[in-house]
């Protein structure tokens, strides 16, 4: 999986924008990625605890392995711009719980819905609502949209909310005041505004609103400003067989239990919501990944490396436990053997301190032996090899490679390869091979997912 930054960091500086040609299946297909446009919010994309969660992008996983695409993910700086990002080219899809409008639907194509929500006024009660009875605090709130008439309701700029509210003044036969919201804040952001007093009123759908008055109970959510209203995904309108295998996968999602299994993980359970955005650990509030980023940082400056990188081996290994024990043997946050703890001297593996800092002069000593590749990018790739299977298997990995004609400074699409290979005797048994038989495919895998997350990390956390 790849992940790149939103396209409008800086506005000023950015060249001028290049429409692309719109790209069907049988194009997506030929290039082998499937390129979709995320948010960093509270449900759809963000890191807790080290791992990477959302509804969204758990959806678009399972899609993109449904499609058998590999997933490149950028995500959206300013929300009111995504449907533009995707009418220039610059993505396939963009995955975010959208409301089909008649407006949206002159722009974009929309996919079966996802599911069906309300659009809800998020008020706040009473300061003193905790000493009031349902009643009196019923008596302070906005309990029909007709209340509204000459109040001010804050939502961005081109969402569905602010549609919806032009919609409802005229149905209602006065003005609501709109207060434009720039589109750089999630819903979420905009609910915690509520909450802060920054602003009166805000209107989000209804999954959305309640999950997060579970956190938050000063806020009130009952009042429905809407009918019910379908959320999709959208695509590019001149891309239909993109749009029917969407549909077909959709179709055959509604049907299996994981489906609303991730959907509830994310909509429904109030207890999980709650100890996440209450979490440090948790991207949206500090940033932070793990309880040891202090001391990642300065043995990743000691490694010469970017210390996301080095929270992706640590989170590889064991999860950011200190306690975590394999059935190998080996232990702690770096996962050490025994033999390799005793050559760096750490004495309790399970020790954080000691363990970070041994694992961390092992995989120096790794990158250090691979002297003979000049990439840097490729050289942490063979010291992670190297460090997940033994050097001496990654060493014939590279002699076979030569063997076969392949660079054996390139880890990608060269000794990767090789390793896979030396599984099979006919590859295992050659003279150039040393060591013998590897699994190659844990090693690869591990190369895979560490850089995988550290993309995530690096656009998640700073």
């Amino acid at each position: 999986m790849l992940l790149w930054a939103g396209s409008c960091r800086n506005p000023k500086t950015a060249p001028a924008p290049v429409v692309t040609p719109v790209a069907d299946l049988p194009d997506i297909q030929a290039r082998g990625t499937l390129r979709a446009l995320i948010a960093y919010s509270a449900t759809s994309y963000f890191l807790y605890r080290g791992q990477t969660m959302g509804y969204e992008y758990e959806m678009l996983k399972r899609l993109a392995n449904d499609l058998g695409l590999e997933l490149e993910l950028q995500v959206a700086d300013n929300l009111d711009q995504m449907l533009d990002i995707l009418e220039k080219g610059e993505v396939d899809l963009v995955a975010h719980g959208m409301a089909v409008t008649r407006e949206r639907q002159k722009h974009v194509a929309f996919t079966d819905y996802l599911y069906l929500t309300k659009q809800m006024l998020v008020q706040r009660k009473p300061r003193n609502w905790r000493n009031l009875n349902l009643d009196q605090i019923r008596g302070q709130l906005v309990q029909d949209p007709v209340e509204l008439i000459g109040d001010t309701v804050s939502v961005r700029k081109n969402s569905s909310y602010l549609e919806r509210l032009d919609n409802l003044s005229r149905e209602i036969g006065g003005a609501i005041h709109i207060d434009t919201l720039g589109g750089h804040y999630s819903t979420d952001e905009i609910i915690k505004m509520v909450v802060d007093r920054k602003i009166k009123y805000t209107v989000a759908d209804r999954n959305l609103a309640r999950i997060n008055a579970s956190h938050y109970p000063i806020l009130d959510v009952s009042v429905p400003v809407s009918f019910s209203q379908r959320i999709a995904w959208a695509v590019p309108r001149d891309a239909p067989h993109f749009l029917a295998a969407i549909n077909n996968w959709i179709a055959r999602e509604k049907k299996q239990n994981d489906y609303y299994v991730i959907y509830n993980k994310y909509f429904k359970n109030r207890r999980s919501f709650s100890r996440r955005v209450k979490s440090p650990f948790y991207s949206l509030n500090e940033g932070r990944i793990s309880p040891f980023d202090e001391a990642i940082k300065a043995e990743a400056r000691e490694l010469g490396w970017d210390w996301r990188l080095l929270a992706s081996v640590i989170y590889q290994e064991s999860r950011f436990d200190p306690e975590a024990t394999s059935w190998t043997g080996a232990q702690g946050l770096m996962q050490l053997m025994p033999a390799t703890a005793a050559e760096l001297g750490v004495e309790d593996r399970t020790d954080a301190e000691q363990s970070l800092d041994g694992g961390t002069r092992y995989l120096r000593q790794l990158y250090n032996r691979f002297n003979g590749v000049q990439d840097s990018l490729q050289r942490i790739k063979f010291a992670l090899a190297a460090y997940n299977c033994g050097y001496e298997h990654v060493e014939d990995a590279r002699n076979l490679a030569q063997e076969e004609g392949l660079d054996r400074n390139a880890w990608d699409r060269n000794v990767d390869s090789m390793l896979l290979a030396l599984k099979s005797p006919e590859n295992y048994q050659r003279e150039v091979v040393r060591y013998g038989y590897v699994r190659g495919e844990e090693p690869y895998r591990y190369v895979q997912q560490i850089f995988e997350r550290y993309e995530h990390y690096a656009s998640l956390a700073r």
